[in-house]
């Protein structure tokens, strides 16, 4: 791509070291406007400032928007009716907000006439991938600027050397107060990596958790919760309707609480490396729970069965970054229409890092006490059908047994 080529660019910037010499690099490197992105998607942390420091950076224009609601509606909520956890422990936290990232940058393209977006992902990592993957199925002829792929600042040090030499303001904390981690938040986890969890034999150190309680240290007294559930969506939390992005508010207030939703994890990147990670999720730790303790009740098992079997392609999908592809429309339409009756409410058992389902009840439960009691069920169930069901169930398996003595 030449000078030539850009004359506006939209960057994803969040105002700290990687993206404010970003900001700075485009402008120089092309020759072309700058328009900064700030997403709010519930990092817990004031945003405002990136504005401060986007237009002494020199930005066209600028944008800092609040999406937290639009996050967990449109993206986390029809990610757990399905259940979706990558690899049997992530529950897709960084990966499922950056295709939310990727649609307004895009739209904010359309809106400024940019012909280019940016972002600060490295040349390793899953969101350079997820971010183009989204970039590209929104606007398939939109120029993308990857940095970290191209540019020769190749240490932290000669990163910080052209802040200085540019009159970069970079916050430097207190020695000691800084996090050494990698760190990524938003309304449904916070992730670390790097650092000495590079060594997947270290343990995290109990300082590096942000979120959540040590289990050891949480209340020696169990909390009950109730959830409310209309259309595989929680729709009240203890009885007081929320919305979405409230009902994972007050998920993450409990279970951190109660030390709920620790992992640490070695994953298989997209790109091809197995990396490290450790994370907090209290609040969709408890959601995954809850969500597979309504559906027991009031999905249909073949249903249930498909689902389940649907569920490590979906978590693939989103983990890649294909939120915007054709198959995963396909999947998230089957598995929207397998809630349809799934309605009622659970109640949870929080103590001490874990989640226990205590009850769940719906009026569209499948669950008929007299066909499975073990008391009188009144001629509900005849247990004599059971022997002819055996038996042509057990026809392959008895042919196969005298085919196998003819042949030996």
């Amino acid at each position: 791509m030449t000078k030539q080529a850009v004359n506006k660019v939209v960057l994803a910037y969040s105002g700290g070291l990687d993206t404010s010499i970003i900001l700075k690099w485009l402008q120089d490197t092309y020759q072309c406007e700058v328009v900064t992105f700030t997403a709010d998607i519930g990092l817990g942390e004031e945003v405002e400032p990136a504005r401060v420091k986007a237009k002494a950076g020199g930005a066209s224009a600028i944008y800092i928007e609040d999406l937290t609601e639009e996050f967990a509606r449109d993206y986390v909520f029809p990610m757990f009716r399905a259940n979706a956890i990558y690899e049997g422990e992530y529950l897709l936290g960084t990966s499922i907000a950056r295709p939310l990232i990727a649609k307004r940058m895009i739209e904010i393209a359309n809106i400024e006439g940019a012909d280019a977006v940016s972002h600060g992902a490295t040349g390793k990592g899953n969101d350079q991938v997820r971010f183009e993957l989204g970039f590209y199925a929104l606007k398939p002829d939109v120029k993308v600027i990857a940095p970290w792929r191209v540019w020769d600042l190749n240490s932290r040090q000669q990163m910080l050397d052209f802040a200085q030499k540019h009159g970069i303001e970079i916050e430097r904390k207190r020695e000691g107060t800084k996090s050494p981690y990698s760190m990524d938040a938003n309304l449904l986890h916070i992730s670390y990596e790097g650092y000495d969890l590079e060594d997947p034999w270290n343990e995290p150190p109990e300082s590096m958790w942000r979120w959540t309680v040590s289990p050891g240290d949480a209340p020696d007294e169990a909390e009950y919760v109730e959830l409310s559930y209309q259309g595989g969506d929680i729709t009240a939390v203890n009885g007081v309707t929320m919305t979405p992005a409230n009902v994972l508010l007050e998920l993450n207030r409990l279970g951190s609480k109660h030390g709920i939703g620790r992992t640490d994890i070695v994953e298989n990147r997209y790109v091809g490396m197995k990396s490290r990670g450790c994370y907090e999720t209290p609040g969709g730790t408890i959601m995954l729970k809850a969500h597979r303790a309504i559906e027991s009740i009031t999905v249909d098992r073949e249903a249930a069965h498909l689902k389940d079997e649907l569920m490590p392609r979906y978590a693939k999908l989103i983990y890649n970054g294909y939120w915007f592809a054709p198959e995963m429309r396909m999947m998230q339409s089957a598995i929207n229409a397998s809630q349809a009756t799934v309605n009622g409410t659970v109640r949870v058992k929080l103590y001490k890092g874990n989640v226990i389902v205590a009850g769940r009840k719906s009026d569209n439960s499948l669950f008929d006490e007299r066909l499975c009691t073990f008391e009188d069920d009144e001629g509900a169930y005849n247990q004599k059908d059971a022997e002819g069901f055996i038996k042509l169930n057990a026809l392959r398996l008895r042919m196969n047994n005298l085919a196998g003595k003819k042949a030996g």
